[in-house]
This record gives structure tokens, sequence and C-alpha cells, in this order.
């Protein structure tokens, strides 16, 4: 394998009154599709309205900035739309083939930001989520002919014409003032959109951060796009220890804010990614691979993704690591190093987690 792993920021696709489009390119980006995982980042401005689409590919919102934002939500082999209000730190599933649309219900000037990340092993394009809008200048309505729209909903030419091209625009639009969107039921909400900013860590280490992992074990939905997050918070140049997954799956991170460092070590314990990361920044970590983080004098935040229902992540320099699960003399013959040097690389473990703050921390 012999992939460029430096991380990326996204490249804009589209850009309107309503709002923008970003995401990164398997051409550009090469190992997103050798990963089979894809990234996207809408910018909603106000009263911005994402048209109704669906994708080819399981992925998941994650809110990054906004109070205000509503989406809608036709699942699969289901008839019904779900409307529900999203905020900054919600995830967000949305299933393979599920309709939706994200609309920034704000009348001031605050965005609603949201990264999608998602896999796309059934996708057209390995490393791209496509996009299918109902309507507008992409619009399925407006790609077939006036005979067989006229045919399907019972109509004249004119209105058939009328039905399937009055929109215009694409991607995103701005709605007029006024205009009332659809009502979020807050029950049907609990059950689709979880904050994982105000969830409880599952690892909290004074100055060295804040761990968090979802999965459907504790959000249900989550099952449906078949995927888990993990949200992270570094202190001041605190440390994400080394870890892999075990399971053969890829790990990307997003960085919602803030400057580190990364490295990445790989087949033959080759080093092959050694640079800054920065907010905006995507990181695809291939499978099996080793990956750590650094925080800067900032501090920074991640967010990220692994497929499955549940996390197969391996851990190097905790007392998870799988160093301690080893047998002493394992350790000590395969290190070379003597019994007592083998019980003190063991016990430091014994005082860490995930998160490590800067050795200079008191």
């Amino acid at each position: 394998m012999d992939f460029d792993l430096s991380p990326r920021s996204a490249q804009q696709l589209f850009d309107g009154e309503g709002g923008s489009y970003h995401t990164w390119s398997s051409s550009e980006f090469p190992l997103l599709a050798e990963e089979k995982v894809a990234a996207g980042r809408a910018v909603l401005q106000p009263r911005g309205f994402a048209l109704p689409h669906y994708a080819d590919s399981s992925k998941l919102g994650y809110v990054l900035q906004g109070s205000d934002g509503i989406v809608g939500m036709v699942l699969p082999n289901s008839s019904e739309e779900v409307v529900f209000r999203v905020k900054k730190g919600d995830v967000i599933p949305v299933p393979p083939g599920a309709l939706s649309w994200w609309y920034n219900n704000g009348d001031h000037s605050e965005e609603v930001v949201v990264v999608f990340l998602g896999e796309t092993s059934k996708a057209h394009i390995p490393g791209e989520f496509t996009y299918f809008f109902l309507s507008g200048g992409q619009g399925l309505m407006g790609g077939f002919s006036t005979e067989f729209i006229s045919r399907a909903y019972k109509m004249n030419e004119e209105e058939a014409d009328k039905l399937a091209k009055s929109q215009t625009g694409i991607l995103l639009i701005k709605l007029e003032p006024g205009i009332r969107m659809p009502h979020p039921n807050m029950e049907i909400g609990e059950k689709m959109v979880y904050n994982i900013d105000a969830a409880l860590p599952d690892v909290d280490v004074r100055g060295g951060g804040v761990f968090k992992a979802l999965t459907a074990a504790g959000f249900p939905f989550l099952e449906e796009a078949g995927l888990s997050v993990n949200r992270v918070k570094l202190e001041a140049n605190a440390m994400y220890s080394p870890s892999y997954t075990a399971d053969g799956t890829f790990q990307v991170f997003y960085v919602a804010r803030g400057t580190g460092r990364v490295q990445v070590v790989g087949i033959g314990g080759k080093r092959v990614l050694d640079t800054k990361i920065q907010a905006g920044q995507l990181l695809v970590v291939p499978r099996f691979f080793a990956v750590a983080q650094i925080a800067d004098s900032e501090g920074m935040e991640f967010v990220s993704i692994l497929p499955g229902k549940s996390r197969a992540v391996e851990e190097f320099a905790s007392k998870k690591s799988v160093w301690n699960a080893l047998s002493p003399v394992v350790s000590q013959v395969a290190l070379s190093v003597t019994p007592e040097f083998e019980e003190f690389f063991k016990s430091n473990m014994q005082k860490t987690t995930v998160l490590i703050p800067p050795t200079n921390y008191i």
C-alpha cells in the first residue's frame, strides 16, 4: 500500500444564497476510495434549505455549529415523514436510501454547519457520496420526459412541465421569509438524534481531556447506519495514545477545533505519516495501521467514525493495552528487556488511559 495519508481540507463543490457544500474528492484523495469511506460538509445559511434527496451510502451527520436546524427524513420502506430539530453536538444517522431535507430555521446570522462521515462499500463511486435529488436543476423529476411525468401523475403536458421544471435551484436554496416548515416532533427527535457533546464521558482525565464512544447499544438508531462514533476533546498538549482497529476496518477523523500533530505507523513498522493537523481537515487511517495524536497548546477536538455496531479498537499505551494482556515473560523476550524493566513498563501503563496529559502537567 503506497498512499499519501496527509490530512486534507475539503474543496467547495457548491456555493449559493442558501449555503454551500464542501467535499473530499476520491480523485484528489485516493485513500478514500481504497478504504471505501467518504465525507462532506454542508453550511446552511439562515433559511437555507437542502432540497429533498437520498444517497447511495450509509453516513452520519455531526452538527459542528448552529442551534436551530430542522431535518425531515423518510426512512426506506416507510411512508411517513419524521421531522426533528438539530443543534451543535448532535449525531444524526442517515441510512442508505433514506430521503432527507435539511433547513436552517434561524432568521439571524448563525449558520448551521454539518459534517457527514460515512462508508461507501455500495456506492457508485467508492470514496464519494452520490446524491439523488427529487427536484431542482439536477432533480430526478426533471430527468423524465414530459410524457412520462404526465402519465405518472395524471396531468396534461403543461401541468407536467410545471411540476418537473418549476424548481431551478440545485442542492441548496434560500426560502422566502414567512414560509413555515413542518414543526419538529420532540418525541421522534429523541429516537433519531443523540447529542454526543452533552453525553457523559467514557473517559475523563484531568489535563488530558474527554473521550466519548457512541454505539448502537447506547443509541439504537445508529444501527440503521451501521456505524459507531467517537468524540475526543484533548486539552493543551495532551495525547490520544496509539491505537489500531482490530477488525480490519478503517478509522476516519475530522478535526472540529484546534491543531495538533499526528503519527501513523503501518506495514513493517514504517512511520508513514508524521505531520500537523488542523481544524477542518480529514484524516483517514488504513485498516490495522496504528495512529496517535498530540494536541498543540490550544487543544484539539475531533470526531471519528468506525464501521460496525461496536468499537473494535485496541490500545497500545493504556491500562487496556494489548501489552498488559501478554504474559510478563512474553513481553520481556519480545522487547528484549530485563524482568525489572518489563515490570516498570507495564506499571506505567496501569496509571494511564487512552488520554494522556502532558508530561509537565501537575
